[in-house]
């Protein structure tokens, strides 16, 4: 009974991956991140967070630290690392067997991070701010999910161009999907994130999310990332971030009729629902 624990703290994929629409949910410890920057200033939030989510049926937990929001400020490996570490040792002493990714662009964030416990790298350029986490993903031969943005926070809102949304966005995630096996990652290892809200337009993102197959066919697993984002709210005319959950949650529905691998959502238990009844009607 102890080793098969042992071998299923090593294992870095949630309980029945593939075969359902996992959940990852969102913790920012940032102050500025969209939907709920500076909610959970302590440790004690933090922890009730974390155990609201495992109750609630989260397959694996999403620790940002530097907001990736259109307009944030970039904060830097040091003081991203400050913010995470402490909070990261914490949930993996509160919590060992759980599953946790990190949101992060920055190697040096990475690789400290794996070293503490991770077990995935989320990051939204998908290698293409810093190389470097190429090389630390697959030291550590983690999961690595590899999401289309284009430049950063600063100017993505100004990046939204596009000749034909579908073809470029596949096009590009190929081309970081080779760097990434270049580097000796595993092919195992990838998932791939349309980037839904990253240098896209509320149309765009609807024509992606109306064409999910289209990613299907880089026969890897996908992650899509929509909760509370803008479009939902314009789409709804609600200005609150934390009142589109509603909208989430029919993009949830959408992407189990797709079977999409995971969703990274904000509020776990509505999702956890919802597709518990979504996955009955569309997975066999």
């Amino acid at each position: 009974m102890q080793e098969l624990q042992i071998i299923n703290k090593k294992n870095p994929w949630p309980e029945g991956w593939r075969n359902k629409t996992s959940i990852m949910g969102v913790i920012n410890l940032t102050p500025d991140s969209f939907s709920d920057g500076g909610d959970l200033n302590s440790s004690k939030k933090v922890l009730d967070q974390v155990n609201q989510f495992l109750c609630n049926g989260v397959d694996i937990v999403d620790l940002g630290a530097q907001s990736t929001r259109p307009g944030a400020e970039e904060v830097g490996s040091k003081k991203e690392i400050k913010r995470l570490i402490p909070y990261l040792k914490l949930i993996k002493s509160e919590f060992p067997e759980i599953l946790i990714s990190i949101d992060t662009y920055n190697s040096e964030v990475a690789h400290e991070a794996l070293l503490n416990g991770a077990n995935w790298i989320n990051d939204v350029t998908g290698g293409r701010r810093d190389k470097e986490i190429l090389n630390v993903v697959s030291k550590f031969n983690c999961p690595f999910v590899i999401t289309h943005s284009r430049g950063n926070s600063q100017n993505m809102n100004e990046l939204s161009k596009y000749k034909n949304v579908l073809s470029e966005v596949k096009c590009s995630l190929e081309n970081l999907i080779k760097n990434a096996l270049e580097k000796n990652i595993s092919k195992n290892n990838i998932i791939v994130d349309p980037g839904i809200g990253f240098s896209k337009d509320i149309n765009q993102n609807l024509e992606i999310l109306r064409n999910l197959d289209v990613f299907k066919n880089l026969n890897l697993p996908i992650l899509i990332g929509s909760s509370r984002k803008r479009f939902i709210g314009e789409i709804l005319n609600e200005i609150d971030p934390k009142e589109r959950d509603i909208g989430t949650l029919a993009i949830s529905c959408l992407c189990s009729h797709f079977n999409v691998d995971i969703v990274r959502v904000h509020n776990v238990k509505m999702n956890y629902q919802i597709l518990k009844v979504a996955d009955r009607i569309y997975r066999k």
